[in-house]
């Protein structure tokens, strides 16, 4: 729960600084016709979107099972991720290029340049607090590993996604000011359309590799080793287990995730002691770790987990 309290509240941030910054932009686009300025405006509406889908998907996936879901709607904040990823290429990227081309083809000078500066400053302050919050947040999340390698093993995607909207934001306000001075200048009012081109690959590339990181969550990503090793010490301690071998575990949510376990228990148990035993491990494992919502017990024999020990390359 801590994890989406964080997560909401740099989505709530970025949300407010993003609409203010796009009505702004807007108008600044209407009054001097630049084409960097209104593909900027075009960058902040959509992170603004962005920001309202993550926080439906938030909500949509704290819903409880039901008859028709009986493991919860966990992934439907994976799925709406996806969908962001997909606007922000699309629509983002998309349209950005097309402006951008369409000013190159048909360029013209930019009006009173000097207003472009004040709003794009203005901006980046406000992009450069709802950044300083979102790197903030993601630094207490990312423990010691490097930002790429923390991104890939995350399994909550606002808390890296703001982040990386924030700084595409910060870099396309910093082309859109380089297009604008360059166009005033060298009296080059086509730079301004290359300015807008040089956005677009901006969030072009932001948008996949987003895209690429949603869809493998939404596909099933596993659990983090330590949650593995931790369902097997805590299956070792029950009384009447052999021994335990992790399956498989996956992950439906940030925090909620299913495993499956195979297990080996005593030779001489009764049907109700193997029942007594599986509730206790059950009970035990749940217990220590609040993010599995379920776990599921295979019996097995002493000859089916060698023989599963030897394929994972753990006995010879």
């Amino acid at each position: 729960m801590a994890a989406k309290s964080s997560s909401k509240r740099v989505l709530y941030a970025a949300l407010a600084g993003n609409l203010l910054v796009a009505l702004t932009k807007f108008a600044a686009a209407w009054w001097t016709g630049s084409s960097a300025m209104l593909s900027e405006a075009i960058h902040s509406v959509v992170d603004t979107s962005n920001q309202v889908l993550l926080l439906y998907g938030i909500r949509r996936s704290s819903k409880p099972p039901d008859a028709r879901h009986p493991l919860g709607y966990g992934r439907e904040l994976y799925f709406w991720s996806f969908i962001v990823a997909l606007l922000m290429f699309m629509l983002g990227a998309g349209f950005t290029f097309y402006q951008g081309a369409a000013h190159i083809g048909n360029p013209h000078d930019v009006v009173d340049p000097y207003i472009n500066y004040i709003v794009l400053g203005c901006s980046a302050l406000f992009e450069g607090a709802t950044w300083i919050v979102a790197l903030k947040e993601f630094r207490k999340t990312k423990g010691g590993a490097g930002y790429l390698e923390a991104v890939v093993r995350s399994k909550d995607p606002p808390s890296y996604m703001v982040l990386f909207e924030d700084t595409a934001a910060l870099l396309g306000l910093l082309i859109a000011f380089a297009g604008t001075l360059a166009a005033q200048l060298f009296g080059l009012p086509w730079l301004d359309g290359v300015a807008a081109l040089g956005i677009s690959f901006v969030l072009g590339a932001g948008a996949l590799l987003l895209a690429r990181e949603s869809k493998e969550l939404l596909i099933g990503e596993p659990a983090s080793p330590r949650i593995s090793n931790a369902i097997v010490e805590i299956a070792k301690k029950i009384p009447g287990i052999e021994r335990a071998d992790v399956v498989f575990t996956v992950h439906l949510a940030p925090d909620q995730i299913v495993a499956a376990l195979s297990v080996e228990f005593v030779d001489n148990l009764t049907t109700s002691e193997i029942e007594k035993s599986v509730l206790a491990l059950e009970n035990a494992v749940c217990g220590a770790l609040p993010d599995l919502i379920a776990i599921f017990i295979k019996p097995q024999t002493a000859g089916a987990y060698q023989s599963s020990q030897r394929m994972l390359g753990k006995v010879s």
